[in-house]
């Protein structure tokens, strides 16, 4: 284990506990803020800039003013008293206004905590990792903060728990690989496979995305690898993405984990808080069971021969 004078911090925007999605048995979901990525549908909104911000409940909030009449240069004010207007990236002007406010409206959007922090606080969930269980790391992207990370997944095998990551895998190739060593699940998003497309809506070309695919799935690593595809109306849930992609992963490893998840309509409600526009005016509805089958069968017939359902 590092010395504490050693150890680094990182920004964490939320802890879950009890997930039944993200890996294997019951885990805790460490979400590290920062992603390089900046897709239109991010179900993390406040997790893609790695810069602390302000967040404002507005249902939360009571209109008294204290948060106005406290806060500096400009930081916040009310707009027609029916909410607060914030200069979110006035965090150390703002401070007073959080303090001051009795109806907890007004928050930072993360956490600074050092790796025995973290450990410690994943540890008072031990008992429910007994069967199968473990930590997975999310985000943003957990590699983002890839030294904070790293170090934090080695504690983690150190305290003999069973560790996982979700990660788009728009890092460099020695990251990754530093990370699978201490990794025993790595899911891997794959989510356009146009490189313009991907480019498009998500802000980078996904030619590194491949490229670490490629390296995963060609068994060097020991860690079990899941690709996912998040099915997302407009941007990547149509035909010939699910088809490219099947085919691509399925060239490379023929019995590779393949996971179409189907869309999540709550994200919505997190882009008020982060006074960020979501991608969509209207918000989709999660794809039935039919359709559902039908995603499935295209990626089928295009090579996988193992879908997780």
């Amino acid at each position: 284990m590092e010395h504490a004078a050693d150890m680094k911090s990182g920004k964490i925007f939320d802890i879950r506990r009890f997930s039944t999605h993200d890996g294997h048995g019951i885990r805790t979901n460490i979400f590290l803020k920062g992603c390089p990525l900046a897709c239109r549908w991010c179900q993390n909104p406040e997790g893609i800039a790695f810069q602390t911000h302000l967040v404002y409940f507005r249902n939360k909030c009571i209109r008294c003013g204290l948060c106005a009449r406290n806060g500096q240069y400009g930081a916040s004010a009310f707009e027609n008293r029916t909410r607060i207007k914030l200069e979110r990236d006035q965090i150390e002007e703002c401070e007073a206004c959080i303090d001051v406010c009795p109806a907890g409206a007004l928050s930072l959007d993360c956490q600074v905590m050092a790796v025995n922090e973290v450990v410690t606080e994943v540890m008072k969930d031990r008992r429910f990792f007994k069967y199968s269980g473990g930590v997975t790391l999310s985000g943003g992207e957990p590699l983002f903060q890839h030294e904070f990370a790293l170090q934090l997944l080695t504690a983690l095998k150190q305290a003999g728990l069973h560790t996982a990551i979700e990660s788009s895998l728009q890092t460099s190739p020695a990251i990754l690989e530093q990370a699978a060593e201490m990794l025993d699940l790595i899911y891997a998003d794959f989510k356009i496979f146009d490189t313009e497309l991907h480019k498009k809506h998500t802000g980078l070309s996904n030619a590194r995305i491949k490229e670490n695919l490629k390296w995963l799935l060609t068994g060097n690593t020991q860690a079990e690898v899941i690709v996912r595809t998040p099915l997302i109306p407009e941007y990547t849930a149509f035909d010939d993405n699910i088809r490219s992609i099947s085919s691509f992963i399925s060239a490379i490893r023929p019995d590779v984990k393949y996971e179409l998840l189907n869309y999540n309509p709550l994200a919505q409600a997190k882009y008020n808080h982060v006074e960020q526009k979501f991608c969509f005016d209207r918000n989709p509805r999660m794809y039935s069971d039919q359709e559902m089958t039908h995603f499935h069968t295209i990626a089928l017939d295009a090579g996988i021969t193992n879908l997780i359902k």
